[in-house]
């Protein structure tokens, strides 16, 4: 029995779980590319922003090393050389508002990405990832169970108690009293009745 892997080895319940893990990771994924998809539209925006900050500050550099060199111009230099130096402040503020537009979109993109996928695939990933750890975790027990004497005899108990009559009945015509006389087939097959439940298949033979 593979007892580690959280998986029937029922046939018809081994397909169903196969099925819902195909399908989750289907979902998971087309809204995986939606995230990714909302997150490059807003990034484009901070693409503009990061153009917008490297051409302002190219124009500031130029503008402020042509008013440095305009100083130097006999009796009009400081006339020529503010304007520049001016012109030079002006496209640094336009730099420092495409780097604040540029970081602001980065942060956002990531935000609304999140805010778009999230939902959606916890919505089925949370519910899936709970019934497959709780027949992992039941799976374990009744294996482990399985595995001794005294754990199959509390399987047969349990079957007794949860299985039906006519699947009682088709173990033994008096399956109370086989388990009380410790009949170990009947026992055995109760056990196995109880981990079929479970979604374990074992020999009764």
């Amino acid at each position: 029995m593979t007892r580690f892997l959280p998986y029937s080895t029922r046939p018809l319940r081994l397909f169903g779980q196969l099925i819902s893990d195909i399908t989750v990771s289907l979902w998971t994924l087309i809204w995986v590319l939606v995230g990714f998809a909302v997150h490059d539209a807003i990034a484009t925006i901070a693409d503009a922003g990061r153009e917008v900050e490297n051409g302002s500050k190219g124009i500031a550099g130029n503008l402020a090393s042509a008013g440095h060199g305009a100083q130097h111009i006999p009796l009009v230099g400081d006339a020529v050389a503010k304007p520049l130096t001016a012109a030079s402040d002006a496209a640094m503020n336009i730099a420092s508002a495409g780097h604040s537009l540029d970081t602001t979109a980065s942060w956002l993109a990531v935000l609304l990405a999140l805010a778009v996928a999230s939902p959606p695939i916890l919505a089925v990933t949370m519910p899936w990832l709970f019934l497959r750890l709780r027949f992992f975790r039941r799976k374990w027990t009744v294996t482990a169970l399985a595995s001794t004497a005294a754990g199959q005899q509390l399987l047969a108990l349990r079957a007794l108690a949860n299985r039906s009559p006519a699947k009682l009945a088709a173990v033994s015509a008096d399956p109370v009293g086989a388990w009380r006389h410790e009949d170990p087939i009947t026992i055995r097959a109760l056990a196995a009745l109880e981990l079929r439940a479970a979604g374990i298949r074992i020999r009764t033979g």
